[in-house]
């Protein structure tokens, strides 16, 4: 596939006039054809520092059970990494859980702004739009982020099943984690492994800014691994979300002040 028609997103159509929107910033692991594997093994690409591993397959499944619009962000992170405000230091990674990825270091500034220009901006522009677009009669759209993360970290398990990211927007967030740990039967963080609370990331640009209500769902990816491991975690939260999206405070814009700076000057 070569760079001229890539593409560095996918939207899945779905009812806009639900007010619900999913995002997979890192469902798939493809790079343009001129990148090669960026000097890596071919292995690396089925690693989660390539991408979300599951991602893809359960936002597809959950699109189409919910009849819901959906953004997938069809560039490997090692590409660029579009969960990543364009000022971060780790937008273009050097190196990734150990991996040294050669084909970004070294790396030109006019590479760096082409890497912006052709995969992270468009990307970008059409969470941007989509959201626009389910804003409907006025009403903020619910905003649903799907990642997922490794059962282990170093030496460490990772005991959580699932779990919530979030900044200081609770709206979403409290009654997505109420409902997720209801059945008594996964372990859910709350802003775990990882915090949620990142400068310049999707949901800071597209949610917390405008005041949108949101939350950022991570999954372990050994749950999500395969056909039935997807199947069963879309059948878990599609009823959640259709529940969380039913209740008209979370289609409200009200703007939560961010635990990470001052929101830029408009």
């Amino acid at each position: 596939m070569s760079m001229q028609n890539f593409q560095s997103f996918e939207i899945i159509d779905g009812n806009y006039d639900t007010g619900m929107v999913l995002l997979a910033d890192h469902a798939m692991n493809s790079l343009p054809s001129k990148y090669g594997t960026l000097g890596l093994p071919d292995s690396a690409f089925l690693r989660h520092i390539a991408f979300d591993i599951g991602v893809e397959g359960l936002t597809r499944r959950l699109a189409a059970m919910l009849g819901v619009p959906a953004l997938l962000g069809c560039f490997s992170r090692l590409l660029i990494d579009p969960n990543r405000g364009e000022d971060d230091p780790t937008l273009i990674m050097k190196i990734s859980d150990g991996a040294i990825i050669p084909g970004n270091h070294p790396i030109t500034d006019e590479e760096w702004q082409t890497r912006l220009d052709t995969y992270h901006r468009p990307y970008h522009r059409a969470v941007e739009q989509t959201i626009a677009k389910a804003s409907t009669s006025g009403r903020a759209p619910l905003v649903l982020s799907i990642h997922s993360f490794t059962p282990y970290w170093k030496d460490f398990a990772r005991p959580w099943h699932a779990a919530v990211l979030w900044d200081s927007d609770d709206r979403a967030v409290l009654p997505l984690l109420s409902k997720l740990r209801e059945p008594g039967d996964i372990v859910i963080g709350d802003n775990e492994p990882y915090d949620g609370a990142l400068k310049g990331d999707t949901m800071y640009r597209h949610c917390m800014i405008p005041g949108i209500p949101h939350a950022l769902l991570e999954v372990r990816q050994d749950l999500i691994g395969d056909d039935a491991g997807m199947d069963a975690w879309a059948a878990r939260l599609a009823p959640i979300f259709t529940s969380l999206n039913a209740d008209p405070k979370l289609h409200e814009y009200r703007i939560f002040p961010s635990r990470t700076d001052p929101y830029p000057a408009v």
